[in-house]
């Protein structure tokens, strides 16, 4: 297979496409005849110093695709294979690997440090390759290793950290690697490739080291190697250091303090006088030291003597250094920077860090900023305009509205006479500014807003006259106009100042929306996006009129996007990415119609026509318009009720797909919403469709594929349908509750030091108790007792969450509910079960006393049910 394998991976990278495909397919064909020979041959091709590069290097990539995969549950399958390898298989591929490491040809070792990470991402938590990292660092010690040999080693044991958990290595591990990478790093001794690779390594396994910086003189050896390193001659090791100060700050934040004073000069000479690339790294130290000081003060608890021990103020002691040097960056700009929203360098940094300083030190940033912004928000230098506008923008979040009030009131006229400045860069600030002040300081329901009955004209006819300008510009002001409107949301009397513009904000945000110079949607996207908070945020009495007539105008244009005349995949993207804005304005407007009585008879008049669009766009199979389209129909069942019943024939196919749909997961999830939209508009009309419903929902939900956050909704769609058919959902009680059961034993199974997983188990228990809210509910009427046999299940349950102090408030909510419908539901028959589970009183007790008014009404309801069962 040897030199068919050659063949087969150099041919793999042919620029003919025919040739290319054929090896592929062949290298498919060798890896299902026969997987461990499969990779066998790849990695003696990888590991044969005689082969050519190329096809040892994609032989190396092919082979860690073997073992890893973004998809998790392509990733477990992968995982399963290579563990059912023969163990002497996998002992030559692991020594192959190995051995590849000291080869002359970097692209063959570099690839076999990556494919050793994915070995041991997957043996090393099992613990089964003890060896590997005392292999690794024997090559370190070993006085005669080339360094080529050294470099590559520390590069896989950078990227085995990367993979692994701190939890895998004992602590004598960690301190051996963290020795290793460290004195990689020395100067005196190693090569700059070798002391680059040590340094990306250290940035990997920091993670390890946190027994290591508890340490003082451990931590100090760390300190002070990272700093001599990030005075390397080199740019791209001074990079790499600088990256693991970063990361040092916000994993280590509560041991800097020694260290601080050398920190605040390595940074500054950085941000002043370093190359680009470690001068950003250098900033984003000081934006780290700021995320921390912000969620410690998020945290703290001001009656708490000791609150602040672990928050040690480091911007407040640095603010009168640090904030001039920030404001030094932002006239560091590059020309037409405003043109590309992607571009980072180092005055968006500065201003970015500038920000962050802002919300963590509040009113002590504006006596420091303020100067600068007015000796340069005149100056004839456009860099200085723009600099002092940007520095104004980014202290608007932090400081206290008393503090800013005066100075946004004065500074409002300067920065409207602003948005006519010649240059479009200082344009581009100064609407990002605007926007800012009326995202952050405009609430009259708050009782603060910066406009006012008197200056609200001129707010707007700047704003409506600025959308004119260059799209850069002109997508800003849409931000604006976005926050202007956003403001007047249930604002009472005030809400009516802003009626008599809609008709021209509408018009110029359509203007807007059809414009052509923009180069790319993004103008189009934010002109739709801010019609939308308009429509959703106006004074639905004053304004009827006028979204009625916008109605058509929208349908027509949704209409239209139909006629487009597809030829390339990109005209497609472009006629979906149109008609997921449409639908999304016609979302809005279903949404705002419904919300009174006196308009809800325009969407009813409207709602065929409506339907038959959502249908026709429906048929051209976009997944993103699909996501639209679908939240749009939702609105729409809502809006129609019972009346919906005539659209399923059409629609149900639709909806079929939508549920099917694992791949684009969103799509999925957005469907089985739309379920439970449908059941709540239909009832019991919703039964001849139910079969099927439930047949793709418990497929979606046994699915390894799917992804996992799909299964909630599923389960709280359970819920829905039962409460809509009632009785009629006996047949699918068995399954529904078997998978109900097993997703609560599920919940038991998840890693309760991750938080995401701790989330995710959250969601998944809140969903398990709202499916059986809604069957119980369902079956309360008629048919009580098909619940039975589950009630004893769904109080352990209960009591088992109760016991959990990682619930959310979310799930206690639903809990103490579910427990109140149980005995609603079932009633005398529970009284012994209730006598059982004596943990209840204290529950009770405990949601009765919750801040939350909704828990605590609740909570008394059910006290009320439980205590009628009792007495019974």
């Amino acid at each position: 297979m040897a030199m068919e394998i050659t063949q087969f991976l150099l041919a793999a990278q042919s620029a003919d496409a025919n040739i290319r495909n054929k090896a592929e397919n062949n290298l498919r064909q060798l890896q299902q005849q026969n997987l461990p020979g499969f990779l066998l041959s790849l990695s003696f091709e990888l590991a044969n110093n005689g082969k050519p590069t190329e096809s040892r290097t994609l032989a190396g990539i092919v082979l860690k695709n073997s073992l890893d995969a973004k998809d998790v549950s392509t990733k477990e399958a992968l995982v399963k294979q290579w563990m059912a390898i023969d163990i002497s298989c996998k002992s030559q591929i692991k020594d192959l690997v190995l051995r590849t490491l000291s080869s002359p040809v970097p692209e063959a070792s570099h690839t076999s440090a990556q494919v050793i990470a994915k070995i041991a991402s997957i043996e090393i938590p099992q613990k089964l390759w003890p060896e590997l990292i005392q292999s690794l660092l024997t090559t370190m010690t070993q006085q005669d290793s080339p360094a080529s040999l050294k470099q590559a080693t520390l590069e896989t044991l950078g990227y085995v950290c990367e993979e692994i958990s701190h939890e895998d290595l004992v602590q004598e591990e960690v301190n051996a690697v963290l020795t290793a990478v460290v004195q990689g790093m020395n100067l005196a001794e190693h090569s700059a490739e070798v002391r680059l690779a040590a340094t990306k390594a250290l940035y990997n396994a920091l993670d390890f080291a946190h027994n290591n910086f508890q340490n003082e003189m451990e931590r100090t050896y760390i300190m002070k190697m990272v700093c001599e390193t990030a005075r390397s001659k080199e740019t791209d090791i001074r990079q790499a250091a600088f990256e693991c100060l970063v990361s040092i700050a916000s994993t280590y934040y509560d041991v800097l303090e020694p260290y601080m004073q050398t920190l605040f000069e390595l940074t500054s000479n950085a941000v002043k006088r370093d190359e680009e690339a470690v001068a950003l790294q250098a900033i984003e130290f000081w934006s780290s030291i700021c995320d921390e000081e912000i969620e410690l003060q998020e945290f703290e608890n001001p009656e708490s003597e000791d609150s602040s021990s672990s928050h040690s103020h480091f911007i407040e002691k640095a603010r009168s250094s640090l904030v001039p040097m920030l404001l030094e960056t932002l006239l560091k700009q590059e020309e037409d920077q405003d043109q590309d929203d992607s571009i980072w360098n180092i005055s968006m940094a500065g201003g970015t860090c500038l920000g962050l300083v802002a919300r963590t030190v509040g009113d002590e940033i504006v006596p420091l900023v303020m100067p600068f912004v007015e000796a340069n928000i005149m100056n004839p230098d456009w860099r200085c305009r723009e600099a002092a506008t940007y520095a104004f923008g980014s202290i608007l979040e932090g400081p206290t509205i008393e503090k800013l009030a005066p100075l946004v009131q004065t500074g409002l006229e300067f920065l409207l006479n602003a948005m006519r400045d010649e240059n479009n860069q200082v344009k581009d600030t100064t609407a990002w500014t605007l926007s800012r002040i009326f995202e952050l300081l405009h609430c009259p329901a708050n009782g603060f807003s910066v406009i006012s009955p008197d200056n609200l004209q001129q707010v707007l006819s700047v704003l409506l006259e600025s959308i004119k300008d260059a799209p850069n510009v002109a997508e800003k002001v849409c931000g604006a106009i976005y926050y202007v409107a956003q403001g007047y949301e249930d604002a009472g009397s005030s809400s009516s100042l802003v009626s008599p513009y809609i008709t021209t904000i509408i018009a110029e945000l359509l203007r807007t929306a059809d414009r052509t110079d923009g180069g790319d949607s993004k103008l189009r996207f934010s002109a739709y996006e801010t019609l939308n908070e308009v429509v959703r945020c106006c004074n639905i009495s004053e304004t009827s009129q006028i979204i009625a007539e916008l109605l058509p105008a929208i349908m027509s244009r949704l209409d239209q996007t139909l006629q487009l005349h597809i030829i390339s995949s990109d005209d497609r993207e472009k006629q979906g990415d149109l008609q997921a804005s449409l639908c999304g304005v016609l979302q809005v407007i279903i949404q705002k119609f419904s919300s009174t009585d006196d308009t809800k008879s325009i969407i009813l008049q409207a709602a065929d026509q409506i339907m038959v669009l959502f249908l026709r766009v429906f048929a051209c199979r976009s997944s993103t318009v699909h996501e639209e389209a679908m939240l749009a129909i939702g609105s729409l069942a809502y809006a129609t009720g019972p009346e919906f019943a005539k659209y399923m024939p059409d629609f149900y196919q639709y909806l079929q797909m939508g549920l099917q749909n694992s791949e684009e997961y969103q799509v999925c999830s957005i469907t089985v919403g739309v379920v439970g939209d449908i059941c709540r508009a239909l009832d019991n009309k919703v039964l001849p469709y139910c079969d099927g419903i439930m047949s793709l929902l418990l497929n979606d939900l046994s699915s390894s594929h799917l992804h996992r956050s799909v299964k909630p909704p599923i389960l709280s769609c359970f819920g829905d349908i039962a409460l809509a058919i009632g009785e009629h959902f006996e047949k699918y009680v068995p399954s529904t509750l078997q998978m109900m059961q097993d997703a609560a034993k599920a919940c038991a199974q998840l890693d309760s030091n991750d938080e995401e997983m701790v989330d995710y188990g959250n969601q998944l228990r809140r969903s398990i108790f709202e499916a059986y809210s809604g069957i119980l509910q369902g079956f309360k009427n008629a048919k009580p007792e098909v619940m039975l046999p589950y009630a004893q299940h769904l109080l352990q349950f209960i009591e088992v969450v109760f016991r959990d102090r990682q619930r959310d408030e979310s799930v206690t909510k639903a809990a103490v509910a579910v427990l109140g419908d149980l005995a609603d539901a079932l009633g005398p028959n529970t009284k012994i079960l209730f006598k059982d589970f004596a943990f209840f009183p204290e529950f009770l007790g405990e949601c009765l006393q919750s801040e939350d008014e909704q828990i605590k009404e609740t909570a008394g309801w059910t006290q009320g049910m439980i205590g009628r069962v009792m007495v019974s």
